[in-house]
């Protein structure tokens, strides 16, 4: 998983609903790396994607990007999925994409801090699914 520290209050929040939603699933490993911002989740994502051992079946990325007065908040968002989509394409590894756009404050306690509707529990469910998915298709 590769996870922002910016917004820390709500990607925090993810990562312990994934982390639990990952041990629950017994997966084999689970692998953590923090990085400042969203922008600088696709580098890492693209390192760890194109390491070869051991393997990963996914790669859950987490964070944050509350919408301001200006399309900075935009900007990024669109320059982190674009990234992300050409990694997974690029490298067969699926990524899983939780980088929230939100508008308010409200809207990221709704989506990450809530015990009901928690999209980094949600990620880690599309990860294993995916693992699944990949290994049906054989190598």
């Amino acid at each position: 998983m590769v996870a922002s520290r910016y917004n820390a209050r709500y990607v925090d929040e993810m990562l312990r609903a994934a982390e639990g939603a990952l041990k629950s699933a017994r997966a084999d490993s689970i692998k953590v790396v923090r990085v400042p911002g969203a922008f600088e989740i696709p580098v890492v994502a693209a390192r760890l994607a194109r390491a070869n051992a051991p393997p990963l079946s996914a790669i859950v990325c987490l964070g944050v990007i509350l919408r301001g007065e200006t399309t900075h908040a935009q900007n990024i968002a669109e320059a982190v999925s674009q990234a992300l989509a050409q990694i997974q394409i690029q490298t067969g590894i699926p990524i899983v994409h939780e980088v929230l756009l939100l508008e308010n404050r409200h809207q990221a306690e709704v989506r990450c801090l809530g015990s009901e509707h928690n999209r980094g529990a949600e990620a880690a469910q599309t990860a294993l699914e995916m693992k699944r998915v990949i290994e049906s298709l054989g190598r």
